[in-house]
């Protein structure tokens, strides 16, 4: 290699790594700055001073937020503070294909934990209606039994419903998530399997449980729904 590509290569590092730091930067100084959604950025020019940087170095940092959400341009007024689509971020990375084992797993424990801690979200806002269109969901579905631990379009359709009864869309958005990953993981071979898998409480179970009991109940219910894939999670 010669003396002006190591150059070269030396500078790159050197851009990269100033232009992390001024980025971190200037999600600080606009927080501190107490700027909402909606308002105005310092220009450029203004940044570079502040930061004691070029003007290149600043346009590269404000592009990575543009990438990110956090900014973005308009009219007469220029780059603006804007709400991040954070799951449309974490979406395009939510691949399992592409994720590492440590991080597919922990994945699957989120959704796990996610669904047994809804139970009061569920009963603050469900309606009779909501219970009819669960029995109606579950009508098709297999009775608990000890072979039947995972089906995808099932848990689509009860557990997206559940989701949707919460009336919390950022838990939603998130389950859409979830799912194509906890499938994954659960057919990938990354779990232990279990020699014979213990008799849970169905679908149909939880919506009586729904219609008929308390959040606690439906917690211990949804544990117990839960069970076979929390064994294969943790070492006996």
């Amino acid at each position: 290699m010669t003396l002006s590509l190591i150059k070269d290569n030396l500078k790159e590092l050197d851009t990269s790594s100033l232009v992390d730091k001024v980025e971190a930067n200037l999600v600080e100084l606009l927080q501190q700055q107490k700027l909402k959604v909606g308002d105005s950025i310092p220009k450029e020019v203004e940044l570079a001073e502040m930061l004691g940087v070029s003007r290149t170095v600043i346009r590269e940092a404000l592009l990575r937020l543009r990438m990110m959400g956090l900014i973005e341009s308009k009219k007469k007024k220029g780059a603006v503070i804007t709400s991040p689509d954070i799951f449309g971020i974490m979406s395009k990375s939510m691949n399992p294909h592409i994720l590492d084992q440590g991080t597919l797993k922990e994945i699957f424990e989120i959704r796990l934990v996610l669904e047994i801690g809804m139970a009061d979200l569920l009963y603050h806002r469900i309606t009779k209606e909501d219970i009819a269109q669960l029995y109606d969901i579950v009508a098709n579905e297999p009775p608990a039994t000890q072979y039947h631990l995972f089906n995808i379009e099932h848990e689509i359709a009860f557990h997206g419903k559940l989701y949707e009864i919460t009336g919390n869309e950022t838990m939603k958005k998130f389950q859409k998530m979830l799912l194509p990953v906890f499938d994954y993981v659960h057919n990938s071979g990354l779990l232990k399997k279990q020699p014979l898998l213990k008799t849970f409480v169905s679908h149909k179970n939880l919506v009586e449980i729904l219609e008929h009991g308390t959040p606690d109940e439906f917690r211990t219910g949804m544990r117990s729904h839960l069970e076979n894939h929390f064994a294969r999670i943790f070492e006996k």
